[in-house]
């Protein structure tokens, strides 16, 4: 489990890069043919990260129920990012990876539902959806690379 926090964690910081060195414009901008853009791919694997481990394992989630709805899947993005926003999903990165570790070293997560992610794999227990979780920002990272090269 350990290499799976450690993976999440240098994600973040190449997540957290993007964020900080794109500007804003960069940020928003929703090419032609694309459905989203580097902020919201941002913002989601913050908020799905908390619903795969926290929600399905019954524990309170670390972000709120607004910024989840905002970013979820099958959201779309409004257009806009607040500095407040950036500013706290900034922070998020890398907080909601440390609390996943701590929480789970302590033994937090010891109950899980079932789910099965659009992609037809069943998630049975926490470590399934920290596995997941690893793969699912790995694609949001290839959708923001490919963001970025149509914007050049």
């Amino acid at each position: 489990m350990e290499k799976l926090f450690n993976i999440t964690l240098q994600n973040r910081k190449i997540l957290y890069k993007f964020l900080k060195d794109t500007p804003r414009e960069q940020l928003l901008k929703i090419p032609e043919g694309f459905r989203n853009n580097i902020w919201w791919n941002i913002a989601h694997v913050v908020v799905t990260q908390q619903v795969l481990i926290y929600k399905l394992s019954g524990v309170p989630m670390r972000v709120s129920d607004e910024l989840v709805e905002k970013f979820r899947k099958g959201s779309v993005p409004d257009g806009n990012a607040s500095d407040e926003e950036i500013d706290l999903i900034s922070g998020f990165l890398f907080s909601t990876v440390e609390w996943m570790q701590e929480d789970y070293d302590k033994g937090v997560f010891n109950s899980f539902a079932a789910y099965t992610t659009s992609v037809n794999i069943t998630l049975s227990k926490v470590e399934d959806a920290i596995a997941f979780n690893v793969y699912h920002e790995g694609l949001h990272m290839g959708a923001i690379l490919a963001l970025l090269k149509v914007q050049l």
